[in-house]
């Protein structure tokens, strides 16, 4: 079967050559048809059509399923897609509309194993990986809906890449092909609970040269055990070394992720643990107030205190941003993912801006 969603140009090219005996040109038609003008039906393009016979037959083996959208939810200029499988499961997608393009939210598994006590996706548990096809559908989609050129992927929803690696590099690969979507790697980020073995695949020669983040949210051993079950078998020093590798082979920054959970990770002393932790790594801080849902027993921190952490990280010489939640109301930010659309309820808050003085 001609599975697109899963093929470089050059795949295409060789499949073509070897299935139909057909040349580049031809391939290089149904890639554009497909990929660059969004046609449904690419076997129609005139090009193809010229070939005798093979507009049928690639309409036989063609293969593009990857799943069906079922819902589009919208708000703050946050949409987030529910895309039914094939197998019946679902997975949700993000996507921010700019005036002339788009960056989108991937999903790389059907729940995910790692069991992040502030994660709403970590209580499905595991339940499969997705395929090249299903994770490149999420880009093709909204690009499809949009009618946007997509400048931006981040492999920020449902799963834990690093659990998928194999399908996402190929996934990044077609996703990076000029001839096709032409998403620049530099655009592409890969976020990681902190796999190390993943890690140091990512790092090897030969991979491509995309962006990581890693979820740390502390710099405490024993509190990572509690919040992050990854830690156990990927403690924070073997992590830390695995990162300072990575930044020194590929030559590249790591954004690190830490979401603030009131009386867990945001007293003074967390703080003071994460700006030791930081040197000699090249990496930016993004601070994440928790989101609504995940652990009904954590609490949403108010903007003053995230400001408050910011602002102690930042005089002492670490180089910290804050990430302004968007998508909340629909369950479309950071954590949010696999709750659908049920309503919320009441979330407490709490002042910790005066711990940090």
């Amino acid at each position: 079967m001609l599975r697109i969603l899963e093929m470089t140009h050059a795949d295409v090219a060789a499949y073509v050559k070897n299935t139909y005996g057909k040349g580049p040109f031809l391939a290089g038609a149904l890639y554009r048809a497909f990929y660059k003008r969004l046609d449904q039906r690419p076997w129609d393009a005139e090009a193809i059509c010229l070939s005798p016979g093979l507009a049928a037959k690639l309409r036989e083996d063609w293969d593009a399923a990857s799943g069906e959208v079922v819902e589009w939810i919208e708000q703050e200029g946050v949409v987030k897609f529910i895309t039914a499988l094939e197998d019946g499961h679902r997975i949700e997608t993000v996507v921010i509309s700019m005036a002339t393009h788009l960056t989108v939210c991937v999903s790389s598994q059907v729940g995910c194993r790692r069991g992040c006590r502030f994660c709403e996706t970590a209580k499905m548990g595991l339940i499969r990986n997705l395929t090249v096809q299903e994770i490149v559908g999420q880009v093709v989609a909204a690009r499809r809906r949009y009618g946007k050129s997509v400048r931006n992927v981040v492999f920020m929803g449902m799963g834990e890449p690093m659990d998928n690696l194999d399908a996402v590099i190929t996934s990044i690969r077609v996703m990076n092909d000029q001839r096709g979507l032409d998403i620049a790697m530099r655009h592409i980020t890969l976020s990681t609970a902190g796999v190390i073995n993943g890690i140091e695949t990512v790092t090897s020669p030969g991979m491509p040269g995309v962006n990581l983040a890693v979820s740390l949210n502390t710099a405490d051993n024993d509190l990572r055990d509690r919040l992050m079950p990854v830690n156990r078998s990927h403690p924070l020093p073997a992590l830390k070394k695995a990162l300072l590798r990575y930044t020194l082979e590929r030559g590249a920054g790591i954004m690190i992720n830490y979401v603030l959970i009131p009386d867990v990770n945001t007293t003074r002393d967390c703080a003071e643990q994460l700006k030791e932790w930081m040197p000699p790594l090249n990496a930016r801080v993004n601070l994440i107030p928790l989101n609504p849902g995940g652990a009904a027993d954590f609490t949403v921190a108010d903007q003053d205190g995230v400001t408050a952490f910011r602002e102690y990280l930042v005089r002492h010489g670490v180089n910290a941003q804050e990430r302004h939640p968007r998508g909340r109301g629909v369950m479309a930010a950071c954590g949010q993912l696999g709750a659908g659309t049920a309503g919320l309820g009441s979330v407490s808050q709490k002042t910790f801006g005066q711990e940090m003085t």
